[in-house]
């Protein structure tokens, strides 16, 4: 049995993801390797050679893998997939943009979001917003799964793989990049940080949302996030949505300001270690998945908060 995981990096740094994804390979057993499809990210195959698990590293590297298209990506995955029973992407966006493609390409039903391995061919998801664990069988040759990092701890970095090159596919040709908007913050980044504060329509703006939170953050260095309600809105960027729809998130400390708690945030944030949640309704959603709960007004008990932190 051969497990191939496709990394996620940015040509400098492998992501996180990647290391929580060869975990979930490890579950399913078997010789794990590792592709790095990029350009100029020899340091990227390095790290992906350092991950325990990991014996072997193949490095596509060509300019037209630069910026990881769907189209190139798929076409990079596709030839190497036939030597191997499992294909693993993390199921973040990198994953979901270009593994359907994959999975379409071989021909086989995609396994996705795959919280845990029962056997090499045997998964359990989470299914309706994550209310229900469906475990699901596949009698495909090759497997293809994403796998949500936040049910897998990451794997460590002891192991010393060989890296060896590949031939990049042919450039796709028919799709370009016209633009790629990067968000830099000096936060911790949402999907890996250990503490989250997020905000919902309670806030009542953007400017709310960043005045109220913004502190609040600072003073425990955490990420910010967001409801889809707070998103819609306007009072947070897309990146920073948390739920079904956004970003699948399981810090140690995750503190809801304001967030009713819709099923499909809940979806996104209920495998937290430890949820706070302040809201004004004692009835609210968010309050039956909570460790602690402060019903209040948020305007007043957050600056309280801050103080206290100091």
């Amino acid at each position: 049995m051969s497990i191939l995981v496709i990394a996620e990096h940015d040509n400098r740094a492998l992501k996180e993801a990647t290391r929580n994804t060869i975990a979930g390979a490890a579950a399913i057993g078997g010789d794990i390797h590792v592709l790095v499809a990029g350009h100029g990210c020899e340091s990227v195959a390095q790290a992906a050679a350092r991950i325990t698990g990991v014996s072997r590293v193949l490095q596509a590297d060509a300019p037209h893998l630069e910026l990881q298209l769907a189209e190139d990506l798929a076409a990079q995955v596709v030839p190497l997939a036939a030597d191997y029973t499992h294909v693993l992407a993390p199921a973040t966006a990198f994953g979901k943009n270009f593994l359907p493609r994959v999975a379409a390409l071989l021909d086989v039903a995609q396994i996705s979001d795959v919280v845990a391995v029962n056997s090499a061919d045997t998964f359990v998801r989470p299914i309706y917003a994550g209310n229900a664990l469906a475990t699901v069988q596949s009698i495909d040759p090759i497997k293809v799964i994403s796998v949500r990092t936040t049910a897998f701890d990451a794997a460590a970095e002891t192991g010393s793989a060989t890296i060896d090159s590949v031939p990049p596919t042919a450039a796709f040709g028919r799709t370009r990049c016209l633009g790629r908007e990067i968000i830099r913050s000096d936060r911790p980044e949402l999907a890996g940080a250990a503490i989250i504060v997020s905000g919902g329509r309670g806030l009542a703006s953007k400017e709310n949302y960043h005045s109220v939170l913004d502190p609040l953050a600072d003073a425990l260095g955490a990420a910010l996030g967001a409801s889809r309600a707070a998103v819609d809105a306007g009072f947070a960027p897309n990146d920073a949505q948390v739920g079904q729809t956004g970003k699948i998130v399981a810090p140690q400390l995750y503190i809801a300001v304001g967030i009713s708690g819709a099923i499909q945030h809940l979806a996104g944030m209920k495998d937290s270690k430890v949820i706070v949640a302040i809201n004004k309704d004692p009835e609210a959603p968010i309050f039956q998945v909570a460790d602690f709960g402060v019903v209040g007004d948020l305007f007043e008990l957050v600056p309280e908060l801050v103080t206290a932190i100091g």
